[in-house]
């Protein structure tokens, strides 16, 4: 916990409680039903917690804006940043039931009322979002093609509307179709060796439905 408060001293008393209360959570959860590796579980607020909030050391989201969090698994990205902007919404889809059970407990343990959890594939997801974010599900010409048409036309962040990626290792090859591509290193915001290799990616999407 002292980690995140390292890199974001300016939390409220409600959402540190809440961060405090996350360890217990998958600790207790992960007993049950395995999401989150042995190894991570232990080093949850540096492999999970912070890591996801490398997202909002990029953008501080606008209230009302609207996120999906595909693939989320674990809940992450999602529920760490549903913390950090309580005022926006977030939805967390996964195909796979087993994760998301533990998913639903953990928002409902913290009472998260800004998250909706879906079990379903993304393509079956019937809806606009400001962003998409993720933690590399897929490469990104797939994961471009699951989520057509889901982002909104309407602009209300300093950000443009778009997918929000995290992702690690050497990244040329697969992004190098897009040319509106940016790429940002997380060493530039935390410290810890574990983020040398991770990147945030942020590709503009425009909605032409």
């Amino acid at each position: 916990m002292d980690l995140i408060l390292k890199y974001f001293p300016n939390l409220t008393d409600d959402q540190i409680s809440k961060f405090q209360k996350l360890e217990a959570l998958y600790q207790d959860w992960n007993l049950k039903i395995n999401v989150v590796s042995r190894k991570d579980i232990d080093e949850l607020y540096l492999r999970h917690v912070l890591h996801s909030l490398g997202i909002a050391k990029l953008v501080s989201f606008k209230d009302g804006t609207k996120l999906m969090d595909v693939g989320t698994g674990g809940g992450f990205p999602g529920i760490p940043l549903a913390i950090m902007f309580p005022e926006c919404s977030f939805h967390l889809v996964d195909s796979i039931a087993k994760k998301l059970k533990v998913v639903s407990e953990v928002v409902e343990g913290l009472e998260l009322t800004n998250v909706k959890v879906t079990h379903s594939r993304v393509e079956e997801i019937d809806d606009t979002y400001d962003f998409i974010v993720s933690r590399a599900v897929a490469a990104m010409p797939t994961f471009v093609h699951w989520t057509k048409g889901k982002i909104a036309k309407t602009q209300q962040n300093d950000l443009k509307n778009g997918i929000i990626y995290l992702k690690g290792g050497d990244l040329t090859e697969e992004l190098q179709g897009y040319k509106t591509i940016s790429i940002y290193d997380l060493k530039t915001y935390f410290d810890e060796d574990f983020f040398d290799t991770k990147k945030i990616v942020h590709l503009p999407i425009k909605n032409r439905g």
